[in-house]
């Protein structure tokens, strides 16, 4: 099974909903930003390693954030 893809501009959306759930200045809504911002493989592996080890519940909020925007 593959991993799934995150372009920028999702990370972007996933920054801003994760700063709304969590805080602007949290590890993982600026390592998301920074990512979006780069795009460069060192700072999104670095972005979803930190986005894969927060709680359930707030990786679930900010999907589902993603998800009612479109």
């Amino acid at each position: 099974m593959s991993e799934p893809v995150i372009d920028r501009e999702a990370m972007g959306r996933l920054a801003k909903a994760l700063s709304f759930i969590c805080s602007p200045d949290h590890p993982t809504t600026v390592a998301l930003r920074t990512a979006s911002e780069s795009g460069t493989d060192k700072d999104i592996k670095a972005a979803r390693a930190l986005f894969l080890k927060l709680k359930p519940s707030d990786r679930r909020a900010a999907l589902s954030m993603l998800s009612d925007n479109d």
